[in-house]
């Protein structure tokens, strides 16, 4: 049991030690742990609050091994309590955020201005709206529906999963608005559609932060409005990379091809790298185009982004990519090169051959799958049955079928 220290000072984390600074990742946080505990340092609420800070928040999916030294840490002061809400909040399993906090209510423990933009946050990522209204309540309850961080967070909570007009009005009642405050009632318009409130107030921001160009460009151009988000487009000062995709994926999504091409170009040629969510894009687009000579381009782009290596994401693009331009060997290729493989890799691969009529080694490759014991779905067996009645073998003498 770790033991608590009555007097410690308040430690200031933007002056850490050198040697939390060095402390990146999972096993150099639990070297520094067990010295703590060897030498008798974990009774410091200083290194405490340092353990708890760096694992929640500075470690990546460093989360779960937080929850471990906070369940053991006799009295938590409130940054701990609030560093934990913190990181539950901002990890995959947010719920963990509103169980902290219950715990706190059942304790007597009072909040801070901290804490509740934690929970409404973890609300929000959860889509919990009524909840998400009752931590409203007690914001307002203490006092605390003034604070900049807590009324930005109201606002970013009701433009997301609440009301958009309680977040307006919010909005409208803040003395000082912060730029985060204009973008996040712009992208709360936009995802409910509201394209003319949402430029309304884009417009009227007195300051434009990269952020909010992006929220405007990408709204139109999932609402296929590709002339709206190029004249915005060419204003932005210093687009950056999720700019020019927000760009490339509207043109894909309206069918403009050439266009997204072309900006693909552009982007390469100022010196702006592409990622994979650019590859993916422009790979389907040269799936949807049958364009071989461009999608043979863009897998060159491919390997080079990539230092010669293939994600299962980008793999599974060039497969489909390739069979439904007609190139199955050079998807087949690809198949057999690539080191990790997923059950909707191995469906890309049987669709393709049994679809070009090479009805044996899809089936083979089926067999393939079973014998590593991946277990086959429903679009595995429609790839096994097309190549099964391409050979004109009869459903019954087909062995592989006997999973159904």
């Amino acid at each position: 049991m770790i033991r608590r220290q009555t007097n410690d000072k308040i430690p200031n984390f933007h002056q850490r030690s050198s040697l939390w600074s060095k402390c990146t990742t999972l096993r150099k946080l639990r070297q520094i742990h067990a010295y703590m505990v060897v030498n008798g340092f974990n009774t410091s609420k200083f290194n405490l609050r340092e353990l708890i800070y760096v694992s929640a928040l500075v470690i990546p999916s460093g989360i779960s091994y937080a929850h471990q030294l906070f369940d053991h840490i006799t009295q938590p002061d409130r940054f701990m309590r609030n560093t934990m809400l913190r990181g539950s909040a901002q990890s995959p399993n947010p719920a963990n955020t509103v169980s902290l906090f219950t715990q706190m209510e059942r304790r007597g423990i009072e909040p801070d201005r901290y804490t509740f933009p934690f929970v409404l946050k973890a609300c929000t990522k959860l889509s919990w709206s009524i909840l998400g209204c009752a931590v409203h309540g007690k914001i307002t309850k203490h006092g605390f529906d003034e604070n900049t961080f807590a009324k930005n967070t109201l606002i970013y909570f009701h433009a997301n999963v609440g009301e958009i007009e309680i977040a307006s009005a919010l909005f409208d009642s803040s003395a000082t608005k912060q730029v985060v405050a204009w973008s996040t009632l712009t992208a709360g318009y936009t995802r409910r559609g509201n394209l003319g409130m949402a430029r309304k107030v884009f417009d009227e921001m007195p300051e434009k932060d990269l952020i909010s160009w992006n929220v405007m460009i990408t709204a139109y151009a999932k609402m296929r409005q590709m002339e709206s988000a190029k004249a915005l487009f060419t204003q932005v000062p210093n687009p950056d990379i999720v700019t020019w995709n927000a760009m490339i994926a509207g043109y894909v999504t309206s069918g403009m091809h050439t266009h997204a091409l072309q900006m693909f170009d552009e982007m390469t040629r100022v010196g702006e790298q592409p990622d994979e969510v650019t590859m993916l894009t422009l790979v389907t687009a040269c799936t949807d185009s049958g364009d071989l000579d461009i999608g043979e381009k863009i897998h060159r782009s491919v390997l080079s982004l990539g230092g010669g290596k293939l994600s299962i994401l980008l793999g599974n693009a060039l497969i489909d990519m390739y069979a439904k331009c007609g190139e199955i060997d050079k998807a087949f290729k690809i198949f057999n090169n690539m080191k990790e493989k997923v059950l909707t890799t191995w469906n890309s691969i049987i669709g393709g051959l049994a679809f070009h009529g090479d009805s044996e080694e899809a089936i083979n490759v089926f067999k393939r799958m079973r014998k590593i014991k991946i277990t086959p779905n429903e679009i595995t067996f429609v790839g096994v049955l097309v190549a099964n009645v391409a050979m004109r073998v009869g459903f019954k003498k087909v062995k592989n079928f006997s999973i159904l």
